[in-house]
Formats: C-alpha cells, sequence, structure tokens
C-alpha cells in the first residue's frame, strides 16, 4: 500500500496574511463554503481546477531561522518563466538567486523567499522545457 500527499502544510506567523499572499501566485481560492479570515489560525488554499496540491498554513510560536528543507517548485501554467518571474517580483516575492541559463542559454530557474522567508523557486514553463529537451537532450529536466 502507498500514500499520497493530502495537502502541503507551511509554519507561519500570520496563516491568514500569507494565504492571501499566495492565493494569487498559484490562481488558488479559499475551501469552499470555509472562507480564511483574519486571526484564523490554520488557513487553507485549494487550486479551483482540483488538479494541485492543496496548501495549509498553519500559525507557529517559533519564526523561521534557517534554509527550508522542503521547497515549492512552481511552473507557470501558461506564461513564460520570465513573465512569471517578473509577476512573483511584483507581487513582492524577495530574489534568493537567479540560476537562469545554469546549463546553457533557456535553462534555470529563480529562487524566491516569500514575506515569511519561506523559499520558492520558478522553472521554465512546459513548453519552454519541452523546447529546450528537444534541441539539447543531456539538459537538466527540471532546470
Amino acid at each position: 500500500m502507498t500514500s499520497f500527499i493530502s495537502h502541503l502544510t507551511v509554519d507561519c506567523s500570520d496563516a491568514y496574511s500569507l494565504s492571501q499572499w499566495w492565493k494569487p501566485v498559484l490562481g488558488y481560492e479559499d475551501v469552499p463554503g470555509d472562507p480564511n479570515l483574519p486571526g484564523h489560525e490554520e488557513c487553507m488554499i485549494v487550486d479551483p481546477a482540483g488538479k494541485g496540491v492543496s496548501v495549509l498554513f498553519v500559525e507557529v510560536p517559533e519564526g523561521k531561522s534557517v534554509k527550508n528543507r522542503l521547497h515549492l517548485d512552481l511552473r507557470p501554467r501558461t506564461d513564460l518563466r520570465d513573465t512569471e518571474v517578473e509577476r512573483v517580483i511584483a507581487h513582492g516575492a524577495t530574489v534568493q538567486g537567479d540560476h537562469r541559463g545554469k546549463y546553457g542559454p533557456g535553462t534555470g530557474w529563480v529562487t524566491f523567499a516569500d514575506p515569511e522567508g519561506n523559499e520558492f523557486c520558478v522553472l521554465r514553463s512546459e513548453a519552454e522545457a519541452e523546447v529546450a529537451a528537444q534541441s539539447a537532450p543531456t539538459e537538466a529536466a527540471d532546470a
């Protein structure tokens, strides 16, 4: 028997604010019939299409102190990676590292932090990765 991922839990200091920040980044919404409100210590957001993993923000007393051992890798649904990078920067994400071109032209990712310092990366879109794979089959798959 195996297990599946029910949802991803993010420890934070303000569950409501962080859930509100992530909703437009992911295109997610509150659980239907269970809205997140200021003061809630747990706030879940879900993919309205039902295809993505739900994210639960849970308030904890301690702050983030070191690099995450687990982080989200985001792939743009429709836009190009560089367009998505600019969108999340405009939304308030902080660039932690720019690794675009790491494996050659058009490859790589950008590492960000959300308002509470949780790291996440923006990868190339599936279309960009597919074009690169056709032109350079030895290239890293996620880069």
